[in-house]
């Protein structure tokens, strides 16, 4: 009776000692595809309406860390750059859509209204019907390393127009870029493409 209930107390023993392996592998998963592939993120504010809605959540693919390209819907780390959300905490992390990158120059706006990269009307289909591009004129050109972002929902959008005059001129570097915004994964009635 004995080796039974030492074979019981092994048995035992090596269950738990799976599960935990089997914890710690799935932790380190979870946490590898976060760092690798995809990293959740829950849009805070409507300075991206109609593309993404407050309470949206986004996945930010990883792959693109570290770099923009114009028209992209990105998420990055607006830290020294970006003030304080709506709600007067500091908001590390904003989604804003990617108008010009370095070495472009970006103007507002022209006797149509349209926003100029290097010369060329930005044809804007995301934002929302009636929305004026800017009201805040602008003429520079981002530096090299450097991304000028906007929000679709200019009229409530804290972004790099609004912080011409802030560290680094309201633009913020791609090295910042934590990933790039193609889908919504939350709520299931909004879930798909961008």
């Amino acid at each position: 009776m004995t080796d039974q209930v030492h074979d019981g107390r092994r048995r035992s023993h090596l269950t738990v000692a799976v599960a935990a392996v089997l914890v710690v592998l799935l932790l380190l998963g979870a946490l590898l595809v976060r760092q690798f592939v995809a990293q959740p993120f829950t849009v805070p504010s409507a300075s991206m309406e109609p593309a993404l809605q407050p309470g949206d959540l986004i996945l930010a693919d990883r792959s693109d860390r570290d770099t923009a390209e114009r028209g992209q819907v990105v998420v990055f780390d607006g830290s020294g750059y970006f003030g304080t959300d709506g709600a007067g905490a500091s908001g590390r992390f904003w989604v804003k859509r990617v108008i010009a990158v370095g070495g472009d120059r970006v103007t507002c706006c022209t006797d149509a209204g349209a926003i100029t990269v290097n010369g060329e009307a930005l044809e804007e289909p995301y934002l929302p019907a009636g929305t004026v591009p800017s009201e805040i004129p602008f003429d520079l050109e981002v530096p090299q390393g450097r991304m000028f972002v906007l929000g679709d929902n200019r009229g409530d959008s804290t972004d790099s127009r609004n912080l011409l005059g802030a560290p680094g001129g309201g633009m913020i570097p791609v090295s910042r870029v934590v990933g790039s915004v193609d889908a919504i994964a939350w709520p299931l009635s909004r879930r798909g493409a961008l």
